[in-house]
């Protein structure tokens, strides 16, 4: 089977080098670019060190050439990506992942579109089949991934009313540009709450809900409020989301395991889950909590992998026809 060629823009991040950890294991994909502008001509080892022997690719910068490629993954900031599609031309024949969240959202009720395409949402759990048929799709943000994963079985038994999240990731999630709350002598020993009920990723959460429980929204009273957490550790994100619920403790368990028995990274629980059961993994774990009227759900995701890259690779094998878990069978760093 002749191997899908990938081409990868902002290949110097953490994103990017996540992407590329992740590709140049995979069984069927061949990286025929890696593009950075602010490294072009170095080798990816120079700047991504855990790379060294891997392989000799070099940056490449400049206008992209997409000749060989078959799908562009796109690592670039928020708002980059809208920007650099506009000044570039990308064949129409290519596929293209954006792991921004520049093309997440409904514009004015439909989907956003590439190149005259409809970009469909990117998590499996939700829209697995309309990833397979998807010519560009847009992979949702991290907390956004851990946060819906713990609710959407609820959401399609239409049982999700007011919900209490709060949650806490690693310095990674903040990207590798220096920031006051990125600063080694900042993170060591600290957590801070930062976007209280206001973070971006809460439009695509919502949205997610509603697909499934469309009066779920703020209009007839059901909302998410969260809070956000900066932790004291690099990868991980951890989600505790609160609500009221009736049903018996035996039969929510049985909600999540049937809406996941198909997906194979999400796994639900039955004893206390932690982040290094996932971390360099693609799984998302949830644990179930039921306190008299009140349910906890619990999830914990790697951000770079279930929530950035990894995921990205998952709907590039939805796309392309291949097993779903290719190249993602990733063992957590436990010790």
């Amino acid at each position: 089977m002749n191997k899908i060629k990938v081409g990868i823009i902002g290949g110097a991040g953490y994103t990017g080098g996540e992407l590329i950890r992740i590709l140049i294991n995979h069984p069927q994909t061949e990286i025929v670019f890696v593009h950075s502008s602010s490294n072009a001509g170095k080798y990816l080892h120079e700047v991504h060190g855990d790379l060294a022997g891997e392989t000799d690719i070099l940056f490449a910068g400049g206008d992209p050439s997409f000749e060989y490629a078959e799908v562009v993954f796109l690592c670039v900031g928020h708002g980059e990506a809208k920007k650099f599609l506009e000044a570039t031309k990308i064949p129409d024949r290519i596929r293209i992942i954006d792991l921004s969240q520049d093309y997440r959202l409904l514009q004015g009720g439909k989907l956003p579109v590439i190149n005259g395409r409809s970009v469909v949402y990117g998590l499996p759990e939700l829209n697995r089949n309309e990833i397979k048929s998807a010519h560009h799709v847009a992979n949702p943000g991290c907390f956004a991934t851990a946060i819906q994963l713990g609710l959407l079985p609820l959401a399609k038994a239409g049982l999700l009313h007011d919900v209490y999240t709060t949650g806490i990731t690693g310095s990674t999630g903040a990207g590798q540009g220096l920031s006051p709350t990125s600063h080694f002598s900042w993170r060591a020993n600290n957590i801070q709450a930062y976007k209280t009920l206001t973070h971006q990723h809460l439009g695509e959460i919502n949205q997610s809900l509603n697909q499934l429980q469309p009066s779920f929204s703020t209009n007839s009273g059901g909302e998410v409020s969260f809070v956000p957490w900066r932790g004291d550790f690099t990868r991980g994100i951890f989600i505790s989301s609160q609500m009221s619920n009736d049903l018996s403790g035996e039969a929510i368990p049985k909600l999540f395991e049937d809406f996941y028995q198909d997906h194979p990274f999400t796994i639900l629980s039955q004893s206390p889950i932690s982040m290094k059961q996932v971390v360099n993994t693609n799984k998302c774990l949830i644990q179930l909590e039921k306190v008299g009227g009140k349910l906890v759900v619990h999830s914990v995701i790697d951000n770079l992998t279930k929530g950035a890259s990894g995921q990205a690779v998952q709907n590039m094998n939805l796309m392309f026809g291949i097993d779903e878990t290719a190249g993602l069978q990733l063992k957590a760093n436990y010790f």
